[in-house]
């Protein structure tokens, strides 16, 4: 019997294809559309549990609260939370408060701050033993020093932005203006390897004493033991407690991005004040900025094309101020490859030996340091608080922050000012250093801050931390000082 030939049977039977291949079609783009909504129905339950859990620490913790109250009717929140860091951790020490009354004070603060996005974690005991080994070293040492880390604050997505907006507890508003954002966070988390721009430990206080007595805490013994990789320095109390006058380097415009009117008045009112004082200006300029901005910091931080942190974002809600990065960060494989050969002949090997350059550019900064002889260096600080939805869309704003974190140099923000009528009235005017898109867009950011606080920041070599403190507190005593002579 002749074998049954399948190819003759579909030659002879008359078949229109064309159906078949649309139906096909159609199945396929249903079923990814199916697939893609199960995912999302999978996401909002666990965006929708996150939020549950959220309420459900912050309901305890106001019945926690409400219980001590009633326990303790003269409790007043108000005369504790005022206090300053050093003062409070005095009054600890000597017993005239109780680490119950603290923790429910801040509790009930927090509480009240309704405008921010937190997380209380309730049940401190339970959740100290259940992450022992787990959380940083950091958060695991002031553990251990009987510090007691009971809140967290909403994060931007990805760790890589200036705002701070996620898709899971949505925007955090600045208290001092419900309409502008609140800052943000480039830690950077979610870039494993990257040696180009480095994450740092960065506390926040209401006073350089607090950041001092923060750093005296963590800069000893007991945490160089615990963490290895830290470098065994103690505190160097007597650098921080010198009065000796500095000789402090200075820059008002990077010539990157030009200060707005309010960062450029509170930088040349600082400056005036500590040259009454006694201390020496030098004018100092950042140097080959645009080379470390394009060539060193945005190569590094996306040195493996933005995979690692994409990847992250993949299939999941993008929140509009991370929008920009990720719609770049998507573009189809097959488009980047084409735009790598268009390209390839224009960029050397060289450019890609981004850690050894970086190390290069910093032995060069800091031999233009050395070469002036300055202790310190005072530049503006980015400000006011931006409207929201711009963080996402500036990068370029970014060139008087970031460039300390390439260079891995100690840097802090005192503030000094606030925005003033007429900072506003001169911000129409703004024309920035190129006139560009981007400073137009600076300007639809910042404007509408009056009375926001503006800053400025200080700047000290690798390891010197201790003297970036001490700067930061005579900035700090000389504002307080002049404010107190003009009420006057």
């Amino acid at each position: 019997m002749d074998g049954f030939d399948v190819q003759k049977l579909i030659l002879d039977m008359d078949i229109n294809w064309t159906p078949v291949i649309a139906a096909t079609v159609c199945g396929t783009g249903a079923l990814y559309l199916f697939l893609k909504w199960r995912n999302n129905q999978k996401i909002q339950k666990k965006i929708l549990n996150a939020r549950k859990r959220r309420d459900k620490s912050l309901q305890q913790a106001e019945q926690a609260v409400q219980q001590f109250k009633i326990q303790n009717p003269d409790f007043e929140s108000s005369s504790i939370v005022s206090l300053s860091l050093p003062e409070l951790t005095g009054k600890l020490k000597d017993g005239s408060l109780q680490p119950d009354a603290v923790l429910y004070a801040f509790m009930e603060k927090v509480l009240t701050a309704a405008i921010f996005c937190m997380w209380i974690m309730y049940e401190i005991y339970e959740f100290m033993a259940s992450f022992r080994g787990l959380q940083s070293m950091i958060v695991q040492y002031l553990a251990e020093i009987q510090t007691i880390p009971f809140i967290k604050t909403n994060i931007p997505q990805g760790l890589l932005n200036y705002d701070c907006s996620n898709p899971i507890y949505g925007q955090t508003l600045n208290p001092c203006n419900l309409q502008k954002t609140s800052g943000g966070s480039s830690g950077g988390s979610c870039i494993k390897g990257q040696k180009s721009v480095l994450t740092s430990l960065g506390p926040l206080g209401r006073d350089v004493e607090s950041l001092a007595l923060c750093m005296r805490a963590l800069l000893c013994q007991d945490m160089f033991s615990l963490d290895p990789t830290v470098p065994p320095i103690p505190f160097n109390q007597e650098v921080y407690e010198s009065s000796e006058p500095l000789r402090i380097g200075y820059y008002e415009n990077d010539g990157y991005l030009q200060p707005s009117p309010s960062m450029a008045r509170a930088f040349r009112e600082t400056k005036d004040l500590l040259e009454r004082a006694g201390h020496t200006l030098v004018p100092f300029q950042p140097l080959r900025l645009y080379h470390a901005f394009h060539e060193l910091t945005v190569r590094g931080i996306l040195g493996d094309g933005g995979r690692t942190l994409f990847s992250h974002l993949y299939a999941g809600p993008i929140d509009p101020c991370l929008r920009a990065q990720a719609n770049m960060l998507s573009i189809p494989g097959f488009i980047k490859k084409l735009i790598s050969i268009v390209l390839k002949p224009f960029v050397s090997a060289s450019h890609l030996c981004l850690i050894k350059q970086s190390v290069e550019y910093i032995q060069e900064v800091i031999a233009e340091w050395r070469r002036l002889n300055v202790d310190v260096l005072l530049c503006p600080m980015l400000g006011p608080a931006f409207n929201f939805r711009y963080c996402g869309s500036l990068n370029s704003a970014l060139s008087y922050t970031i460039l300390y974190n390439l260079l891995n140099f100690p840097a802090g923000a005192v503030t000094v000012s606030t925005v003033t009528e007429d900072d506003e009235a001169q911000l129409r005017h703004y024309k920035g250093v190129h006139g560009d898109v981007w400073d137009k867009l600076f300007v639809k950011a910042v404007k509408g801050g009056v009375g926001l606080p503006v800053a400025v920041q200080c700047v000290s070599l690798p390891w010197q931390d201790e003297m970036c403190l001490r700067f930061m507190r005579e900035v700090e005593q000389l504002t307080a000082q002049s404010k107190l002579t003009r009420k006057h």
